[in-house]
């Protein structure tokens, strides 16, 4: 296996731990029926999903299979969501920033820049919906 798939595995399964965390805090956010944070929350899961999409399609593209993904939702406190979420995006934000500091072709390496682009909003904004389709 090439480091460019072993990196890429990497950052899917971060992806995927990712979605099911934002997942995990939309549904307390419709419990609780706070509007602000489902629409942000949202928006969040909706990017990451793409993330999560995006490279899967790249290690396809590749060459790669694609392995099932059996992946735990990640604890969450939806009380204080705002402070765990942000934390997680500077992770993100960090293992983007890695791999891009990793010998890649053009095609990865400007899906790695689009992809660290929309979640240094995130970690900015706390929201989603900045991945462009």
């Amino acid at each position: 296996m090439s480091e460019t798939i072993r990196w890429l595995r990497e950052a899917r399964a971060a992806e995927k731990a990712q979605t099911l965390f934002y997942r995990a805090l939309s549904a307390a956010a419709e419990a609780r029926r706070a509007e602000a944070d489902i629409e942000d929350l949202n928006g969040l899961l909706a990017d990451e999903q793409h993330h999560l999409s995006r490279i899967s399609v790249r290690m396809v593209e590749l060459g790669a299979e694609i392995p099932h993904l059996d992946i735990a939702t990640p604890n969450c406190d939806y009380s204080d969501w705002r402070h765990d979420a942000r934390l997680r995006e500077c992770e993100e934000i960090a293992r983007y920033e890695r791999l891009l500091e990793q010998p890649l072709d053009e095609q990865t390496a400007t899906m790695v820049r689009g992809i660290l682009a929309v979640e240094r909003q995130h970690e900015l904004n706390l929201g989603g919906k900045y991945t462009e389709a």
